[in-house]
């Protein structure tokens, strides 16, 4: 009888876990993203993508569990599948900017951050990191005026300013 009863209590529990919302499995793969089990929130992130296929969040912060994996490429992926579903999505451009940049492919930096900056206008950060990639490419006038601007809107982009705009 004992072992009915806990079949019957395992066969529920996996019930109610397979009818788990895709926001479930968001919640858990962030919980998992903040303790630092990266592989275990790829999987949730994935199963709330495999139960909302147009989950946008869930695209975007797969892309940085991937990213903290050093899967610049792969998160490169989420970020423009979150971007093909929303495209007036400014995190993900900043996110996919992010990776690029870490793949050093800064024009690639430039056209994301340049969207970011279409779509909100007062993104501090996306100023800043288009800076930093203008000033790569050799830009230094397109790198100090992002950089003002940058500092303008809050951000402190006084490292940047005193490299290229002196």
């Amino acid at each position: 009888m004992k072992k009915i009863f806990y079949l019957i209590l395992t066969l529920a529990s996996f019930e109610i876990s397979a009818q788990a919302s895709a926001e479930e499995y968001l919640n858990s793969a962030i919980s998992k993203f903040y303790l630092n089990d990266m592989k275990g929130a790829i999987v949730d992130y994935t199963k709330a993508i495999k139960i909302d296929p147009n989950y946008v969040e869930a695209y975007r912060k797969r892309g940085l569990a991937k990213e903290t994996l050093k899967d610049f490429s792969g998160a490169i992926v989420d970020y423009t599948k979150a971007i093909e579903i929303d495209p007036n999505y400014a995190p993900a451009y900043r996110d996919r900017g992010l990776a690029k940049g870490k793949l050093k492919d800064h024009m690639g930096v430039v056209e994301d951050y340049t969207r970011a900056i279409e779509i909100d206008p007062n993104y501090a950060s996306a100023f800043f990191n288009r800076g930093v990639s203008k000033f790569y490419l050799g830009d230094l006038i397109g790198a100090c005026k992002d950089a003002r601007k940058a500092q303008a809107l809050g951000d402190d982009a006084s490292i940047l300013i005193k490299k290229v705009c002196n």
